[in-house]
């Protein structure tokens, strides 16, 4: 069976960092484009960085200069590193595995449970 589970989201004060996991069971992480998500309440799922099967990675301009997703195939597992948090970054975060790294949910066929990050002091 496919399964993405994300772990590491937390209560952060603003300003601080978090790192994201996102672990694959039942395949291989680095043949797939990874994707993280995240979706207020009321609002689209929005693409926050995604890394491709080959290491090129994107980012939302929200997020530019201050994420960073990086992957450890010997854990089969994606990473994003998030520095400087801010109070909007708050939501529930998602990782979805694809066929390429653009950043539209559609283009995702496998999706974890999400892990909640709340930036506040």
């Amino acid at each position: 069976q496919l399964r993405l589970v994300e772990s590491g989201g937390a209560l952060v004060q603003p300003g601080g960092s978090l790192t994201l996991s996102c672990t694959a069971s039942g395949f291989t992480l680095n043949r797939y484009a990874i994707g993280w998500f995240r979706q207020a309440p009321g609002k689209e799922r929005e693409g926050v960085s995604s890394i491709s099967s080959n290491g090129f990675t994107r980012y939302a301009d929200s997020v530019k200069g201050r994420f960073t997703i990086y992957r450890d195939n010997a854990k089969n597992t994606v990473y994003l590193q998030m520095n400087a948090l801010k109070p909007e970054d708050t939501t529930l975060y998602y990782c979805a595995a694809g066929s390429s790294n653009i950043l539209v949910k559609t283009n995702y066929n496998y999706w974890g449970q999400g892990t909640q990050v709340t930036v506040s002091s």
